[in-house]
């Protein structure tokens, strides 16, 4: 079957075309024992742009794009993050992105194999029809839909399930490393058991937080840390100014709810008055970046999560020892690599962690939390016209220029919204 989409090619002056692209029914199954199932055709309605997108087209104009075209293709339709009508179901779904023949996709062995709708080894949702596995469309709140069309504030917020969900993942994995690095200390501590001990432990390894860089991961996993540790002290570190839309978004909803009384020791021993803090960075120099957010996290922090993107993040950490003793370095950023002085490591009894996957539970509890949030606000449109005219320019100039939006959509099927 032949459909308008766009798609990304390894050439280097047209590495992401819109035009006619041609789509197969490829049987895919969800997790390893499952059955292979043949896909649904379905109708992409909103989808939203990633900032993989962006990497991936420059992948493409560098030839370097083979690995992630599906098999017996040189192309690959992108995009993975939007909501779809299911003709066969009469329905809107949430396409689960993630699968593969492995029994957890957040754990994947050398002898399993993956594939991403849009990033991997499968083609995505840029397109007026696609086939999706019928057990990864996953259902949405009741109440958002009416005389078969779809609410768009709604449907703006249902770009974010797949990097929500990347950091419910997050969130996950520090608890558990948090707890299982640290229980033994909090066993000394506290002259409690091994299972109090891991409880304590696992709360106290967001005593400290910093997040250095703020685009959307960044704000999604300090809101889920403030949600879900009451006691935790987050402090985003970015360049943005301090009354730009995006920090003034971030800290309303990360301090939501939040109030001095209600406060842990932890929050009281460091005197904040939120629970979540800004610090810009507008220093000259890592060092007076570095002593800044000591002095403004009223200590070392105890863990530190990398999302910039940069390689500023591990020389903040480690080389200017913004890291404190025990402490969880997360990183999130794809590119920048990773150093450090093996003396100061060893003895200081860091941890490095890092990974970048979501499970079915976790975009099913993303899809319900972001159903009751405030989102859609920071998601601005663009016209499909416009984009299909010229999708590299679109890219360049507007979707992910210096000026760009914090997350930019585009309404791929206007007669499914209301």
């Amino acid at each position: 079957m032949t459909v308008k989409g766009t798609y990304f090619q390894n050439d280097p002056e047209r590495p992401l075309v819109y035009g006619d692209v041609e789509i197969k029914n490829v049987k895919r199954q969800r997790l390893r024992g499952e059955e292979l199932k043949e896909g649904l055709l379905c109708e992409p309605v909103l989808v939203g742009f990633c900032g993989t997108d962006n990497e991936l087209m420059h992948m493409g104009s560098e030839g370097r794009l083979s690995a992630k075209f599906p098999e017996g293709e040189n192309r690959l339709i992108n995009g993975h993050e939007g909501i779809v009508w299911v003709p066969d179901e009469n329905r809107f779904a949430i396409v689960l992105i993630r699968g593969g023949d492995s029994y957890d996709p957040t754990r994947y062995t050398e002898d399993e194999t993956y594939f991403e709708y849009g990033c991997d080894k499968a083609d995505g949702l840029f397109a007026d029809k696609q086939y999706f596995n019928p057990d990864m469309l996953l259902k949405i709140p009741d109440g958002y839909v009416k005389d078969g069309k779809l609410d768009l504030e709604f449907a703006k917020k249902m770009v974010f399930p797949d990097p929500y969900a990347c950091m419910l993942f997050q969130l996950e994995r520090m608890e558990d490393l948090g707890s299982a690095h640290n229980f033994r200390v909090a066993m000394k501590k506290y002259k409690c058991d091994e299972q109090t001990a891991r409880v304590k432990a696992k709360e106290e390894v967001f005593d400290r937080t910093v997040i250095f860089g703020l685009g959307t991961t960044g704000m999604f996993i300090g809101d889920l840390i403030c949600r879900n540790h009451k006691d935790a002290k987050v402090l985003f570190v970015a360049r943005s100014s301090e009354d730009s839309p995006k920090v003034k978004f971030a800290l309303r909803q990360a301090n939501e709810g939040y109030s001095k009384e209600h406060a842990g020791e932890a929050a009281k021993e460091n005197g904040w008055n939120t629970q979540a803090e800004y610090l810009q960075n507008v220093y000259d120099s890592e060092e007076e970046l570095a002593k800044a957010i000591i002095e403004k996290m009223g200590g070392r922090a105890t863990l530190f999560i990398g999302v910039s993107g940069s390689n500023v993040e591990h020389r903040i950490a480690f080389e200017h020892r913004v890291l404190g003793c025990n402490g969880v370095y997360n990183s999130f950023s794809l590119g920048p690599k990773i150093t450090f002085d093996t003396m100061p490591f060893g003895f200081e009894n860091h941890l490095i962690m890092g990974s970048i996957n979501f499970r079915q539970d976790h975009m099913e509890k993303a899809i319900e939390l972001l159903a009751k949030s405030r989102y859609n606000e920071i998601v601005e449109l663009i016209d499909r016209d416009e984009f299909a005219a010229d999708p590299i320019g679109a890219y360049k100039n507007k979707i992910y220029s210096k000026s760009a939006p914090m997350k930019t959509a585009v309404i791929w099927n206007p007669k499914y919204i209301r």
